[in-house]
């Protein structure tokens, strides 16, 4: 061989041939690596979607399973039962709950009013630092999950009857009686419709409070 062929380069035509190529394998890498990037982001968004979800229904379900038996009084000194529900109006649910934490030793109850209402598409919790409000009380409020389009609620009695609304409509006024069980459907635009059961524990509860004795 002489050595003009051994120095004997790629010619101009091989070397675009080697860029095409070379292109080719690029875009079909970048491709690949940015479906399964999208991919990816998909799966971490609907992994953080459904914690939200579970831990709005785990919440709620603890809230539900230690309904006390305690009616309150509301920021205007009305009566409001110990758990009170309707179709409508800003507060969809509120109950009076046990399990209170105070690690901080505060000298307050045990027990707590809280609130579930459904607002431009979003489940809020609100909570009270008392359970008999004064005027000025003011909630703290927390939003659970965005992208609700509805809330229901069914509420088992003790002769199991379902009903829409709590207190039933043919329950006497000023009894005291709770819920055996409580249904929650929450329509949500990533999960459709969502349905969990919730057996409470307040129903129980025989010995009646007085509202006022405890704050």
């Amino acid at each position: 061989m002489s050595s003009s062929q051994r120095s004997r380069g790629m010619t101009l035509l091989e070397v675009l041939v080697a860029l095409a190529v070379f292109a080719l394998v690029a875009a079909m890498a970048y491709g690949g690596l940015n479906a399964a990037s999208r991919s990816a982001e998909g799966v971490r968004e609907q992994s953080a979607q459904l914690r939200t979800l579970q831990g709005s229904m785990l919440m709620l379900g603890l809230d539900l399973r230690q309904i006390v038996d305690r009616p309150i009084r509301d920021n205007y000194g009305s009566e409001e039962p110990a758990l009170v529900a309707a179709s409508g109006g800003e507060n969809r649910l509120s109950l009076t709950r046990g399990g209170h934490r105070n690690p901080a030793a505060l000298a307050r109850s045990g027990l707590q009013r809280v609130s579930y209402r459904l607002e431009e598409g979003t489940l809020y919790r609100d909570s009270w630092a008392v359970l008999d409000r004064a005027q000025d009380s003011e909630p703290w409020r927390s939003g659970l999950l965005e992208g609700v389009s509805e809330l229901r609620l069914r509420f088992l009695d003790v002769d199991n009857e379902w009903h829409d609304s709590w207190p039933p409509l043919t329950v006497e006024e000023g009894s005291r009686v709770l819920p055996r069980a409580v249904e929650v459907v929450v329509v949500s635009e990533a999960w459709g419709e969502v349905r969990r059961l919730f057996e409470t524990s307040g129903w129980q509860v025989t010995t009646p409070v007085t509202p006022g004795a405890a704050r």
